[in-house]
């Protein structure tokens, strides 16, 4: 089965965590969406349809038959046993929208299929980036049971404190853990390889603390979070989806957030996550470039890849802040940072881009990842587009 999963018309909404990455790169509960489908097909045969000034790094591997997925629709057992079903030239759809196609290349690009299969139900889509955390909790259950079925658990030293249900934790190999609390009454706990969490730190699940990750001394970790590969967690958080090598390491409250790679957030930052009218919490949304509603009474900070804010930062409800800025300004920056913002105020000049590629550089040398010439030119077609 070769297996191409499609950037859909979703796309444009997930920004600004789709300008570096494909939608199936995105990540929610324990696995990005590549490595959730990879292990549902049994498969490593699996590329992408995306951007095409992101396609020399995120390239499309063509077979005569191709089975296409667009991979915001998550993956119940509905979805997955018809999807696998799917005879050549059949689509499957979501009321009007394309969820998956059994086509050659030439017929899916024309939308051209012998039989359309309509689908009654899915269990959620993620159309925005606040979808991510909404429904981070149900895909860190769905991905524990999907990476530890059938496998034994490696033990946990006697000086960790469980509250709950031992059997809702799962330990990799590698990890790291002493004298902390660990309570499993409100979801699963996943500790993946090579991961810590230093001593004194409180745990309430669900939680997804991925390969190589580490949670700080003293943290407050609340349900729903995911801590995403060789990130740094301190302070508290609750709620949260941090993709991947990017910090929070001190204190500081963030909550219902969304961070990208590579982004850092200086000692004592701060988001607020709710409004002190209660009132529901509204984000950029970069398509229709205004605010738009979310429906949450519970929504902080969306950041894009190799954004950074400095100590004492202030995030207000409800903050959007694109790719590379680099946040300094006193009080409370406004709700949208613009990728690039050397500031973070709206009259902020752009960082100049040979800055930017240095710093970003700098940052992942210190985690042994380079800054490849492709990774170069996707963030200069960025900046040259804002």
């Amino acid at each position: 089965m070769n297996v191409i999963l499609f950037d859909g018309k979703e796309r444009s909404n997930l920004l600004p965590l789709t300008f570096t990455r494909p939608v199936a790169e995105l990540r929610m509960g324990i696995l990005t969406f590549t490595e959730r489908w990879k292990r549902i097909l049994q498969t490593e045969k699996i590329s992408y349809l995306t951007q095409d000034y992101l396609s020399e790094k995120y390239p499309v591997h063509v077979e005569t038959r191709n089975v296409f997925i667009n991979p915001v629709y998550f993956p119940d057992q509905n979805l997955i046993l018809t999807l696998k079903n799917l005879k050549p030239g059949e689509a499957l759809f979501f009321d009007q929208d394309l969820v998956a196609a059994n086509s050659t290349f030439e017929d899916f690009q024309l939308l051209k299929f012998t039989k359309k299969i309509k689908l009654e139900f899915i269990s959620f889509s993620i159309q925005y980036p606040w979808d991510l955390f909404s429904y981070n909790s149900r895909a860190v259950s769905y991905d524990f049971d999907l990476i530890t079925r059938g496998r034994k658990s490696c033990s946990l030293p006697e000086t960790v404190k469980i509250i709950g249900d031992p059997s809702n934790i799962f330990v990799e190999e590698g990890v790291e853990a002493e004298h902390v609390i660990l309570n499993t009454k409100g979801g699963e706990i996943y500790l993946g390889k090579n991961s810590e969490i230093m001593e004194g730190a409180m745990v309430r699940g669900s939680l997804a603390l991925c390969e190589g990750a580490k949670i700080n001394m003293g943290a407050k970790i609340y349900g729903g979070t995911t801590i995403g590969p060789y990130s740094k967690i301190g302070g508290e958080v609750n709620n949260i989806v941090v993709t991947g090598y990017s910090n929070k390491g001190h204190e500081g409250f963030l909550g219902n957030s969304v961070l990208g790679e590579w982004c850092n957030l200086g000692a004592d930052t701060n988001s607020s996550n709710m409004k002190n009218n209660y009132a529901e919490v509204k984000f950029w949304n970069y398509p229709k470039a205004g605010f738009v509603r979310t429906g949450l009474q519970f929504a902080g900070l969306i950041m894009g890849d190799h954004s950074k804010s400095a100590i004492n930062t202030q995030f207000n409800t409800g903050t959007v802040v694109g790719v590379s800025a680099n946040i300094f300004t006193s009080g409370f920056p406004p709700n949208i940072i613009k990728s690039f913002s050397w500031g973070g105020k709206s009259e902020s000049p752009l960082f100049k881009i040979e800055k930017a590629l240095e710093v970003a550089t700098i940052a992942m040398k210190r985690r042994n990842v380079e800054l490849t010439e492709i990774d170069k030119k996707i963030l200069k077609h960025i900046y040259n587009n804002i």
